[in-house]
């Protein structure tokens, strides 16, 4: 990892690289960039490279439209799979306005604010991301179709399972991009994939989220599939889930079990409000509540039919899954607004309720009757964020409007 920008001009020498990529995210989460030649990579750092904001979705209109992206040299990264001779890179960058401020609708940003506000208390929180996705056959005209790539299940083999060497070689292009999946499988549904990654900083965790995506979309279309993360491309199938794994700590001390505790019941609490930006789409909803996507705020150990579920594991295995997220969240905002509902909690000192140790897809309806429910729809999730003085204290208020029960993300 190149930390100056010296070095990583160095290295844009020596390794013959002859096209640079300047990617950000949009507030959605969707992944954009523009390519510029070698000769201007120091001008990029010094003085950044201008785009025209009001053709990004959610960026604002054509008044004073013009922001600059400044790429970050630790976010290098080679493309495996363009050509050795004439190479090509990558950087992640922050965008900031003509007179230096920075832009609030850039989702990395959002990310480093609540990072520092956590860290400005004394704690910090990992993060690892369990990411599902589809793969479907496309037609001879190369457009996707609706028949999925194989018709295996749950952590099956070939010759059943055709995802294999896709997913061997997602994995072996994201290890040459410095980034390592801690495991890969074939999901539940047909043609349906899964691949984790072991926990990170937090913006380490959504940089590499965002090159995964990229990544897996390009594999895919160069064996002649397409791969979907929508939330339920299937109806009467599983859904595509982005579980994200939690672990706060206590910088420079030891974390009690209290912190794990506290920081869970702060996002328990703040479940609800969070929907709108961790499920937002109207497919987010069709997966919710059935073949272990949770609905209700629970939680409980080692239990797939709950909103938080409590893996088994200790010291560096020591975490809080959330799973009700799906991949069309932008990662981005989804930690950061983790981390502030976290960390409300453990500031409160707030208690967890107590764990419902059930089968909530098979549990009598006298009982979850009882139960807090996350929204229903994606119309009820934004008038429950629109109501929230936790999302309008967090949030700039801009990135909260741009979230709307009419907006539908598209691949």
């Amino acid at each position: 990892m190149f930390y100056t920008d010296n070095e990583v001009i160095d290295f844009i020498t020596e390794n013959d690289v002859k096209f640079i990529r300047l990617s950000y995210c949009d507030i959605y989460g969707v992944q954009k960039n523009i390519s510029i030649m070698p000769s201007e990579l120091r001008r990029a750092f010094r003085d950044g490279i201008s785009f025209d904001a009001s053709a990004v979705r959610g960026f604002g209109d054509e008044v004073r439209s013009d922001l600059l992206l400044f790429p970050d040299p630790s976010t290098l990264a080679l493309l495996p799979w363009r050509p050795s001779h004439g190479r090509v890179v990558r950087f992640f960058c922050d965008i900031k306005h003509p007179d230096g401020r920075t832009f609030e609708m850039d989702s990395r940003h959002i990310l480093k604010k609540a990072v520092r506000y956590a860290a400005g208390r004394g704690y910090t929180v990992s993060f690892g991301a369990e990411c599902e996705f589809y793969l479907f056959k496309c037609d001879a005209e190369g457009n996707p179709t609706d028949i999925p790539f194989d018709n295996a299940g749950y952590m099956d083999v070939s010759p059943l399972d055709k995802g294999e060497n896709v997913r061997r070689e997602i994995c072996l292009t994201l290890e040459e991009m410095g980034i390592i999946p801690e495991a890969s499988h074939h999901e539940e549904g047909p043609g349906q994939n899964e691949i984790d990654f072991r926990y990170s900083e937090p913006l380490v965790s959504a940089d590499n989220v965002t090159t995964f995506k990229w990544v897996v979309k390009t594999v895919a279309a160069r064996n002649g599939l397409f791969a979907t993360f929508d939330p339920k491309p299937i109806p009467d199938k599983s859904g595509n889930g982005f579980h994200i794994n939690m672990a706060p700590k206590l910088i420079g001390g030891v974390t009690e079990q209290a912190v794990y505790d506290s920081f869970m019941a702060g996002v328990l609490d703040r479940a609800a409000e969070l929907c709108a930006f961790l499920n937002p789409t109207e497919a987010s909803f069709l997966r919710l509540g059935e073949n272990k996507a949770p609905k209700y705020i629970t939680w409980s150990e080692q239990n797939r039919s709950q909103l938080i579920r409590i893996p088994a594991g200790d010291g560096e295995y020591k975490r809080i899954e959330l799973r009700s997220p799906d991949c069309r969240t932008n990662h981005y905002i989804a930690y950061a607004l983790l981390i502030y509902a976290g960390m409300e909690g453990i500031e409160n000192k707030k208690v967890p309720p107590v764990p419902i140790d059930l089968n909530l897809y098979k549990a009598d309806k006298e009982i979850i009757d009882k139960l807090s429910k996350l929204p229903e729809s994606l119309s009820e999730a934004v008038e429950i964020a629109c109501r929230s003085e936790f999302i309008g204290r967090v949030l700039p208020k801009r990135v909260a409007e741009a979230y709307n029960p009419l907006y539908e993300k598209q691949e």
